[in-house]
């Protein structure tokens, strides 16, 4: 079996890692950064520092995934993971999204831990099922959206990522028990599997107290920089980019497009929430405003919802680990979710 750092830094596949992402990523943004520089000095620095205030952000996180995806690969959890979501569709479905929306991870922080568990032969759909639901809710967040906006729309919202997330599960499945969406990992980050790659029925062996082996610690070391590295530099591009979306784009073009004037302003939400959308945090306030202003209560639930799964920093991130067909599929999930979650939330009467 294949491990996420097999997967993304294996000697046969360095040429496929330089090609894809990492010198010319870099390259990229130093260039964008100094071509904004010439152009508008102020927001260079404003962009600057724009990205490491998210970057520091989300470190926590992030680092807790990275150790989480290292563990895994040192001691030998990361079969017994893929062993666990490897049962009946239906049930690990169900589990991953309730997961999903329990866990403290945010839309940029699960991504390591879904490369781990989609390298390690956790079927796509139980992982679809968490991709969608973790970074729209977890408890913290929770309890910031109850007090930041109202605790109907709190509840209102884990519904919603709890439904996302079963009907993205479900929906993968389906696709994939019709012969699609076999091989969801690219071939410079991933093994190819998405079924086990193992005997499901063997026993396994987890080493929990690795760092007592050096061979095991080894390995834990290398999979953090390696895995940690990678995707470093997809966030630091993703959060430079959104920094210029936020600068450019007016807050009130967006309260013009979801505002009660406009009959088309729930899918048009969704759509806001690619570029607008920051973090879930920093989208309770943003929100909250934006309601202030105008904007009605379904077009703020599908854009948060939306902007969780599909906003920038998400996106890229995602693109970074998947085939194109999965992420298509990633980004039409969450869209016309986080659409079906507005409406309901406008036409229930729950918002009261």
């Amino acid at each position: 079996m294949k491990s996420f750092s097999d997967a993304v830094q294996g000697p046969k596949l360095t040429h496929h890692i330089s090609r894809f992402i990492p010198d010319r990523l870099i390259t990229i943004l130093i260039l964008a950064f100094v071509g904004l520089a010439i152009v508008d000095q102020v927001q260079a620095y404003r962009s600057m520092a724009f990205t490491i205030k998210s970057m520091t952000g989300i470190t926590p996180f992030f680092l807790l995934a990275i150790v989480f995806a290292g563990y895994a690969k040192a001691s030998g959890a990361d079969r017994l993971i893929a062993k666990a979501f490897s049962g009946k569709a239906g049930m690990t479905v169900m589990a991953a999204a309730l997961a999903g929306a329990l866990s403290p991870f945010c839309s940029c922080g699960v991504i390591p831990l879904i490369a781990a568990m989609l390298a390690s032969g956790v079927p796509l759909a139980p992982v679809m099922a968490f991709c969608i639901s973790s970074p729209i809710m977890d408890p913290e967040m929770f309890i910031l959206t109850a007090a930041g906006i109202n605790l109907n729309f709190a509840v209102a919202k884990t519904i919603a990522a709890i439904g996302m997330g079963l009907t993205a599960g479900f929906t993968v499945f389906g696709l994939q028990k019709a012969g699609f969406l076999k091989n969801p990992l690219k071939k410079a980050v991933g093994c190819g599997c998405g079924e086990p790659s193992f005997n499901t029925s063997e026993k396994i062996q987890v080493v929990w107290r690795f760092w007592h082996y050096p061979k095991l610690k080894s390995q834990f070391i290398e999979e953090v920089q390696k895995s940690g590295g990678f995707l470093f530099k997809w966030m630091l591009f993703a959060f430079f980019l959104e920094s210029l979306m936020v600068a450019y784009i007016p807050a009130e073009w967006i309260v013009e497009m979801v505002g009660s004037g406009n009959n088309f302003a729930i899918p048009l939400a969704a759509v806001v929430g690619i570029p607008a959308y920051m973090n879930g945090y920093a989208a309770i306030p943003l929100v909250a405003g934006l309601m202030e202003m105008g904007m009605i209560p379904g077009s703020a639930m599908t854009f948060i919802t939306s902007g969780a799964v599909s906003s920038i920093p998400a996106a890229l991130a995602v693109y970074a680990l998947v085939r194109k067909p999965v992420f298509a599929v990633y980004l039409t999930l969450g869209l016309l979710g986080s659409i079906i979650a507005g409406y309901a939330y406008q036409f229930s009467g729950f918002m009261l």
